[in-house]
């Protein structure tokens, strides 16, 4: 049992997995208060969370220093997790100029 997260592209009906996290926290706070303030309401768990550039820009400036949260069985962020942020990031970017929307989901 934990927090299980995936960012993947989506384009023509098919989706193409970019990341998968285990028990990435923070991350996961980030993208609740990200749903939270798009007017999302209830508990932030099975959503598709679309993300847009600026979405992905403003995560690219914080996700080193991303606020810290905890949850059932969420875990904690270690730097490794920080690094496939970067990763993902970067690589969601070039899907997005692609034509690819970029989706961000949790389960936990």
């Amino acid at each position: 049992m934990g927090l299980d997260q995936y960012a993947f592209a989506r384009k023509d009906e098919e989706d193409t997995e970019i990341m998968y996290w285990r028990k990435h926290a923070n991350l996961q706070g980030w993208m609740a208060n990200l749903y939270r303030a798009r007017g999302g309401v209830g508990e932030f768990n099975c959503v598709d969370l679309k993300l847009s550039e600026e979405d992905l820009l403003n995560l690219q400036l914080q996700h080193r220093s991303l606020e810290t949260c905890t949850g059932f069985f969420w875990g904690y962020t270690s730097e490794e997790k920080v690094e496939e942020t970067q990763a993902f990031i970067e690589k969601a970017l070039d899907m997005m100029n692609d034509g690819y929307e970029i989706i961000y989901t949790s389960w936990w």
